[in-house]
């Protein structure tokens, strides 16, 4: 999955010959799972058309600040424009719209919206070779680098007046590939490792009966999710789920007995930073598992059973650099059993879930918890969509490592 995936890209277009490479930049963010909004000077409607880029873009083109074809003409909002955007890309970036950018001319929509855009700013210059190395656009970079935009660097080749040397706008591809690495190195988790158990676990009486619980893995595979975008390198052991996670920052390993989670939670513990410990893990097994299926012959059946190894706890006796954070699933006294389970388990931080409240628990798309650290600080959270809550919960996770930098 692109870090792009999910992004809202304002795409500007200045009036350059390499406006025409926009429409092949438009399919690839769009491909790569982005919202993208065109705003185009009207100098740029010579090289590439308002109806290609709405077309590929799935969204209208703006170019003016209102329609002047319209007799009920609304307003092009650059401020709504420049609020909603999540980065905004300007290619190509002519030198008469880079010097604007730098003086603040506003005399087009493209130039009000950039300079209302709260958001990352990367410029891809497109011009002839002399153009490119004179002195008022090299200036223009150093100034618009000092605004905090980002420059992606002409490439060298043909240009349009025929001389071969820098100044070409860099490809499509090119251009997507900066912004996501670009954008990647600037993730708070990157180069983290965490390590997340989600589902239920399948404890087996004989080979086509079980015991197990109605976890369907969803919060785990959200918080696995929630991390890998955040830039994390996430290891997600699953027990039995239909939960599909592809994502090249996710490895998915799949386990489902409570023994087998147990093995590959240590297997990888060592090599973590973080560990979160979603899955609800069967608390009993059965301490004979039979080869044949069991007859039904009897009127009463009992099974006799013993406690699982108990995974958390294991992490919390060996954990040196790791942060550790727990479920807690209560119907009673919720808050003194997280409390209690902090200590004994030696954790950072649990994540506490009452059976009383409404849309929490198994199988719902919502979700309730309380988070508790190990200092006793307690905070309730609201209802949300179990996608939020793992935000919340990653969010956490990035605070904790914010809050150890600056101590360092």
């Amino acid at each position: 999955m692109s870090v792009l995936s999910g992004k809202k890209i304002i795409l500007g277009v200045s009036g350059g010959i390499a406006a025409y490479k926009t429409a092949t930049l438009v399919r690839l963010f769009i491909k790569a799972g982005a919202h993208v909004q065109v705003i185009m000077t009207p100098a740029s409607k010579d090289f590439v058309t308002p109806l290609t880029l709405a077309t590929l873009s799935k969204n209208p083109v703006y170019s003016t600040f209102h329609n002047e074809e319209e007799d009920n003409a609304q307003w092009n909002n650059h401020v709504e424009l420049g609020l909603w955007a999540d980065l905004m890309v300007i290619a190509p970036a002519t030198a008469n719209t880079l010097s604007k950018m730098v003086n603040g001319n506003c005399d087009n929509l493209l130039i009000a919206t950039y300079l209302s855009a709260k958001c990352p700013v990367y410029f891809a210059p497109a011009m002839d070779l002399d153009m490119y190395k004179h002195a008022s656009t090299v200036a223009s970079f150093r100034t618009l680098k000092q605004y905090g935009n980002t420059i992606i660097p002409a490439e060298s080749g043909e240009l349009a007046s025929g001389l071969s040397g820098e100044g070409r706008m860099a490809e499509p591809e090119n251009i997507v590939a900066f912004l996501e690495a670009d954008l990647e190195s600037k993730l708070p988790l990157k180069g983290k490792k965490i390590l997340i158990t989600a589902g239920p676990t399948y404890e087996s009486i004989d080979p086509v009966r079980f015991i197990g619980n109605h976890s369907t893995g969803k919060m785990g595979f959200d918080i696995a999710k929630s991390a890998a975008n955040q830039g994390a390198s996430v290891t997600l052991i699953s027990g039995p789920t239909h939960i599909q996670l592809k994502n090249s920052l996710v490895n998915v390993i799949r386990v489902t007995s409570s023994e087998e989670m147990y093995n590959a939670c240590h297997q990888f513990f060592d090599d973590t930073d973080v560990a979160i410990c979603a899955a609800a893990v069967a608390d009993y097994k059965p301490k004979y598992v039979v080869t044949q299926k069991i007859k039904k012959s009897e009127n009463e059946f009992s099974i006799e059973l013993e406690k699982t190894k108990d995974i958390l706890a294991s992490l919390g006796k060996i954990k040196k650099k790791q942060f550790l954070i727990g479920f807690a699933l209560e119907t009673e006294n919720e808050i003194e059993n997280a409390k209690l389970k902090i200590q004994k388990k030696n954790l950072d931080l649990i994540v506490l879930n009452s059976l009383q409240d409404e849309g929490a628990g198994f199988g719902k798309e919502t979700n309730k918890v309380t988070f508790i650290d190990q200092h006793f600080s307690i905070e309730p959270m609201p209802l949300k969509p179990k996608e939020l809550v793992a935000d919340d919960i990653i969010n956490k996770v990035i605070a904790h490592y914010e809050m150890y930098q600056e101590v360092k």
